[in-house]
């Protein structure tokens, strides 16, 4: 079954290399057409975790209240979720759905034949920065090199703008993740076929336009679905009463 996904992705590339008469061009066209299959599952992603935002006060609040009751506790968390339609493994599943499509495209990217070409600024798109500069000098490689940087710079973005979202406490730790992540990227693209870097580069981009126009708006219309659900639902007061002493009797 892998085996047969990845020629019939092989197909679909050399089909598209062969209707626009460039490979490069093809591996971008390729990217866009999975990002766009799989936009639903992100979208899907994208509503479970800004659900789970909005829910998480709640949430644990049940958790404190039931503390000493984990049979209570994990009945009160189902039905305030089936309430909510909310499913804490909504967000992380469409994440692995995705996984094996990524994994098959950087195969396909890395496949490509020795002659395919990026327009006319990359004489081989099977080639990888390293090479080009050991065989083409720098003036030859120089591309290759910017496209190698801009895979760095795209990894790191996404995790910027996140970072906007989180708390003050956490932001720092994030901003040195995306710079570590940042730096991995860029030392893993010096070496790949600079076919996998147009893939990872287009993807990156799509990434990023999405999270800043569609994901955006799922994110502000979710939310506000939620707490309008959560403001309808009666709130629960836990009332302690306390317990009456017996009066003392009076000696006749």
């Amino acid at each position: 079954m892998w085996d047969w996904f990845i020629s019939f992705l092989t197909d679909v590339l050399a089909w598209l290399a062969s209707a626009v008469g460039d490979w490069g061009v093809a591996v971008i066209i390729l990217t866009f057409i999975i990002r766009l299959l799989i936009m639903p599952l992100m979208n899907k992603s994208t509503a479970s975790t800004a659900r789970m935002q909005v829910l998480q006060p709640r949430l644990t609040e049940i958790q404190e209240r039931y503390a000493d009751d984990p049979e209570r506790q994990m009945q009160e968390m189902r039905k305030f979720q089936a309430e909510n339609n909310f499913n804490p493994l909504g967000g992380c599943l469409p994440v692995f759905l995705q996984m094996p499509v990524f994994v098959a495209l950087f195969t396909v990217a890395r496949n490509v034949p020795a002659d395919a070409s990026f327009l006319n600024i990359m004489p081989s798109i099977s080639t990888s920065a390293s090479q080009a500069l050991a065989t083409l000098g720098i003036s030859g490689a120089i591309v290759y090199i910017l496209f190698d940087i801009a895979f760095g710079v795209l990894t790191l973005i996404p995790m910027l703008l996140n970072a906007k979202n989180t708390p003050e406490e956490q932001r720092q730790q994030s901003l040195v993740m995306g710079v570590m992540m940042s730096v991995m990227m860029l030392w893993f693209g010096w070496s790949v076929p600079a076919a996998v870097l147009l893939y990872y580069d287009t993807s990156a981009v799509w990434q990023v336009i999405q999270q800043q126009v569609v994901t955006k708006r799922v994110t502000e219309k979710v939310k506000a679905e939620t707490e309008a659900n959560l403001a309808e639902q009666p709130v629960e007061i836990n009332v302690v009463r306390k317990e009456r002493k017996p009066r003392p009797k009076k000696k006749g």
